[in-house]
Protein backbone atom coordinates (compact mmCIF):
# COMPACT_ATOMS: atom_id res chain seq x y z
CA UNK A 1 0.00 0.00 0.00
CA UNK A 2 1.05 3.37 -1.00
CA UNK A 3 0.59 4.78 2.39
CA UNK A 4 1.63 2.03 4.49
CA UNK A 5 4.76 4.88 6.05
CA UNK A 6 1.58 6.64 6.99
CA UNK A 7 0.76 4.01 9.53
CA UNK A 8 3.58 2.82 10.10
CA UNK A 9 4.54 6.52 11.69
CA UNK A 10 1.58 6.58 13.59
CA UNK A 11 2.12 3.07 15.23
CA UNK A 12 5.38 4.06 16.58
CA UNK A 13 4.28 8.19 17.48
CA UNK A 14 1.62 6.73 19.74
CA UNK A 15 4.64 4.52 21.41
CA UNK A 16 6.50 7.49 21.79
CA UNK A 17 3.75 9.66 23.19
CA UNK A 18 3.35 7.11 26.32
CA UNK A 19 6.85 6.65 26.77
CA UNK A 20 7.19 10.58 27.61
CA UNK A 21 4.19 10.56 29.49
CA UNK A 22 5.77 7.62 31.74
CA UNK A 23 8.65 9.99 32.43
CA UNK A 24 6.38 12.14 34.73
CA UNK A 25 4.74 11.89 38.03
CA UNK A 26 1.94 12.81 39.52
CA UNK A 27 2.84 15.40 40.85
CA UNK A 28 4.11 16.72 38.25
CA UNK A 29 0.66 17.06 36.51
CA UNK A 30 -0.11 20.72 38.07
CA UNK A 31 3.57 22.13 36.63
CA UNK A 32 3.64 24.95 34.24
CA UNK A 33 6.73 26.12 31.77
CA UNK A 34 6.83 29.30 33.95
CA UNK A 35 5.11 29.08 37.64
CA UNK A 36 2.30 31.43 37.37
CA UNK A 37 1.64 31.95 33.80
CA UNK A 38 -1.46 30.41 32.37
CA UNK A 39 -0.28 31.00 28.63
CA UNK A 40 2.17 27.58 29.39
CA UNK A 41 0.08 24.74 28.92
CA UNK A 42 0.49 22.45 32.54
CA UNK A 43 1.84 18.63 32.12
CA UNK A 44 -2.04 17.76 33.12
CA UNK A 45 -3.03 20.02 30.27
CA UNK A 46 -0.80 19.00 27.58
CA UNK A 47 -1.92 14.97 28.43
CA UNK A 48 -5.71 16.29 28.41
CA UNK A 49 -5.06 18.18 25.13
CA UNK A 50 -3.39 15.18 23.06
CA UNK A 51 -6.10 12.90 24.26
CA UNK A 52 -9.17 15.34 23.26
CA UNK A 53 -7.36 16.94 20.02
CA UNK A 54 -6.18 13.48 18.44
CA UNK A 55 -10.09 11.81 19.33
CA UNK A 56 -11.70 15.35 17.56
CA UNK A 57 -9.29 14.80 14.20
CA UNK A 58 -9.68 11.36 14.18
CA UNK A 59 -14.01 11.55 14.38
CA UNK A 60 -14.72 14.70 12.66
CA UNK A 61 -11.99 14.65 9.95
CA UNK A 62 -10.76 11.03 9.51
CA UNK A 63 -14.16 9.52 10.09
CA UNK A 64 -12.76 7.24 12.65
CA UNK A 65 -14.71 6.84 15.93
CA UNK A 66 -13.22 4.69 18.89
CA UNK A 67 -16.68 4.99 20.77
CA UNK A 68 -15.18 5.55 23.97
CA UNK A 69 -14.65 8.56 26.17
CA UNK A 70 -11.07 10.32 25.45
CA UNK A 71 -10.36 11.23 28.70
CA UNK A 72 -9.62 8.58 32.01
CA UNK A 73 -11.29 8.62 35.33
CA UNK A 74 -9.04 9.16 37.59
CA UNK A 75 -7.16 11.59 35.33
CA UNK A 76 -3.61 10.28 36.86
CA UNK A 77 -0.33 9.40 34.72
CA UNK A 78 -0.77 5.95 34.56
CA UNK A 79 -4.53 6.26 33.72
CA UNK A 80 -3.62 8.78 30.78
CA UNK A 81 -1.02 6.32 29.35
CA UNK A 82 -3.81 3.36 29.15
CA UNK A 83 -6.71 5.17 27.81
CA UNK A 84 -4.30 6.87 24.82
CA UNK A 85 -2.72 3.21 24.72
CA UNK A 86 -5.97 1.81 24.15
CA UNK A 87 -7.69 4.79 21.91
CA UNK A 88 -4.50 4.93 19.98
CA UNK A 89 -4.63 0.99 19.60
CA UNK A 90 -8.35 0.90 18.06
CA UNK A 91 -7.52 3.94 15.93
CA UNK A 92 -4.16 2.16 14.16
CA UNK A 93 -6.47 -0.89 13.85
CA UNK A 94 -8.73 0.75 11.26
CA UNK A 95 -6.15 2.47 9.67
CA UNK A 96 -4.22 -0.90 8.52
CA UNK A 97 -7.63 -1.30 6.73
CA UNK A 98 -7.84 1.56 4.45
CA UNK A 99 -7.09 1.38 0.48
CA UNK A 100 -5.28 4.23 -1.49
CA UNK A 101 -8.86 5.73 -2.38
CA UNK A 102 -9.63 6.73 1.06
CA UNK A 103 -5.87 8.08 1.76
CA UNK A 104 -6.31 10.33 -1.05
CA UNK A 105 -10.00 11.39 -0.70
CA UNK A 106 -10.87 15.20 0.31
CA UNK A 107 -12.14 15.80 3.90
CA UNK A 108 -12.65 18.93 6.10
CA UNK A 109 -9.79 20.37 7.66
CA UNK A 110 -11.21 22.98 9.74
CA UNK A 111 -12.38 25.40 6.79
CA UNK A 112 -10.54 24.10 4.09
CA UNK A 113 -10.39 20.81 2.07
CA UNK A 114 -7.24 18.23 2.07
CA UNK A 115 -6.80 14.60 1.74
CA UNK A 116 -6.88 12.14 4.29
CA UNK A 117 -2.99 11.65 3.90
CA UNK A 118 -2.28 15.43 4.63
CA UNK A 119 -4.63 15.59 7.78
CA UNK A 120 -2.92 12.70 9.15
CA UNK A 121 0.56 13.83 8.02
CA UNK A 122 -0.15 16.91 9.68
CA UNK A 123 -1.61 14.80 13.12
CA UNK A 124 1.51 13.20 13.50
CA UNK A 125 3.42 16.98 13.30
CA UNK A 126 0.85 18.35 16.03
CA UNK A 127 1.43 15.02 18.04
CA UNK A 128 5.46 15.25 18.00
CA UNK A 129 5.58 19.46 18.56
CA UNK A 130 3.26 19.02 21.70
CA UNK A 131 5.56 15.92 23.10
CA UNK A 132 8.70 18.04 22.48
CA UNK A 133 7.23 20.25 24.63
CA UNK A 134 6.63 18.16 27.49
CA UNK A 135 10.38 16.55 26.91
CA UNK A 136 11.63 20.19 27.56
CA UNK A 137 9.12 20.17 30.46
CA UNK A 138 10.93 16.96 32.05
CA UNK A 139 14.68 19.11 31.60
CA UNK A 140 12.98 21.68 33.47
CA UNK A 141 11.86 19.14 36.21
CA UNK A 142 15.67 17.88 36.06
CA UNK A 143 14.75 14.24 34.87
CA UNK A 144 16.64 12.58 33.19
CA UNK A 145 15.55 11.50 29.40
CA UNK A 146 15.53 7.78 27.81
CA UNK A 147 15.53 8.13 23.67
CA UNK A 148 12.06 9.41 21.68
CA UNK A 149 14.12 9.78 18.23
CA UNK A 150 17.36 9.24 18.90
CA UNK A 151 20.31 9.43 21.91
CA UNK A 152 19.94 11.78 24.58
CA UNK A 153 22.29 12.92 26.92
CA UNK A 154 21.02 10.36 29.38
CA UNK A 155 21.75 8.09 27.02
CA UNK A 156 25.30 8.56 26.04
CA UNK A 157 25.29 12.15 24.33
CA UNK A 158 25.93 12.74 20.43
CA UNK A 159 24.88 10.40 17.80
CA UNK A 160 28.19 11.15 16.06
CA UNK A 161 29.69 9.64 18.79
CA UNK A 162 27.99 6.65 18.88
CA UNK A 163 25.71 7.32 21.68
CA UNK A 164 23.23 4.49 21.48
CA UNK A 165 19.59 5.04 21.45
CA UNK A 166 17.85 3.39 24.66
CA UNK A 167 14.10 3.56 24.83
CA UNK A 168 11.87 3.75 27.99
CA UNK A 169 10.58 0.27 27.44
CA UNK A 170 11.01 -2.90 24.71
CA UNK A 171 7.22 -2.07 23.75
CA UNK A 172 4.03 -0.49 24.55
CA UNK A 173 2.92 -3.35 26.26
CA UNK A 174 5.88 -3.84 28.33
CA UNK A 175 5.95 -0.21 28.92
CA UNK A 176 2.12 -0.54 30.15
CA UNK A 177 2.95 -3.59 32.57
CA UNK A 178 5.59 -1.70 33.85
CA UNK A 179 4.14 1.19 34.73
CA UNK A 180 1.42 -0.83 36.42
CA UNK A 181 4.29 -2.26 38.47
CA UNK A 182 5.10 1.34 39.56
CA UNK A 183 8.67 0.61 37.42
CA UNK A 184 11.18 -1.63 34.99
CA UNK A 185 11.97 1.66 32.87
CA UNK A 186 15.27 0.65 30.80
CA UNK A 187 18.26 2.01 32.93
CA UNK A 188 20.42 4.66 31.15
CA UNK A 189 24.54 4.93 31.26
CA UNK A 190 24.70 8.91 31.02
CA UNK A 191 27.01 10.96 28.96
CA UNK A 192 29.95 9.35 30.84
CA UNK A 193 31.55 12.98 30.41
CA UNK A 194 31.24 13.23 26.57
CA UNK A 195 29.70 16.17 24.69
CA UNK A 196 25.85 15.89 24.86
CA UNK A 197 25.68 19.10 22.35
CA UNK A 198 27.16 20.20 19.02
CA UNK A 199 28.42 23.22 20.86
CA UNK A 200 29.67 21.85 24.19
CA UNK A 201 32.04 25.57 24.62
CA UNK A 202 29.29 27.85 24.29
CA UNK A 203 27.74 28.36 27.76
CA UNK A 204 31.34 28.99 28.80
Amino acid sequence: MTYDFLVETYETERIKVASVWSEFRDEDLPVRPRAGDPRGRSVHEQMVHQCVSEDLWFRTMLGIDVQAPPLPTPETCLEFIKRYAADSAKRLETLRTKENSWWESDTKFFDVQRSCAWVMVRRIAHTAHHRGQQMAMLRMLGRDLHSNYGPTADTGGLMQNHAPTIYTYPSLQALLEGESRHGGKTPLPGAGGKAVTERPDSNK
